[in-house]
């Protein structure tokens, strides 16, 4: 901790940043940058509690795709296929850690099983398991809301006009 009783990461001081600015993200401009990325962080509800776990996906048109492993605890989100599904948010990024310019993407929808057979195939050749244990499910999680921004440096100052 500093001298404020703030913990800082090893090697940061409380100085001053460099000139940036948020710039909101259009629907497809974050779709897009979500794509770019194999690693994100699905948000859910765990025993009525949030939960958030990481995942890797992958996007396909609009819907995010992820694989579930057997007993584990994102496994109480395949409900069955002919629900509505189970809201969920999904959260990627991409920020640089010196700078903290880049962005982050955060998709809200509903997560339904992915139940046609050839689908589940291709995903299961598409998205690999980090760890050794069964896959129980393929998730798509349609967006019903996708929110973006990103950390741009701020354009340099004008000159003043002299005159």
């Amino acid at each position: 901790m500093d001298h404020e009783g703030v913990r800082r990461p090893a090697g940061r001081t409380g100085g001053t940043t460099s000139a940036r600015h948020m710039r909101e993200l259009d629907r497809d401009e974050a779709l897009g940058l979500l794509a770019t990325v194999s690693l994100g962080r699905i948000v859910f509800t765990q025993h009525a509690l949030p939960a958030v776990r990481p995942v890797n996906h992958l996007v396909e048109g609009e819907d995010v795709i992820i694989r579930i492993h057997e007993g584990g605890a994102l496994a109480s989100l395949a409900a069955p296929a002919d629900g509505p599904g189970v809201v969920v948010a999904y959260e990627a990024d991409a920020i640089d850690p010196d700078t903290h310019l880049g962005w982050s993407v955060v998709v809200t929808g509903y997560a339904r099983p992915v139940s046609d057979a050839e689908d589940t195939d291709r995903y299961a050749d598409l998205l690999r398991p980090w760890v050794g244990r069964p896959m129980a499910a393929t998730l798509r999680i349609r967006p019903d809301l996708v929110t973006g921004f990103r950390l741009e440096a701020a354009p340099p100052p004008a000159p003043a006009i002299r005159g």
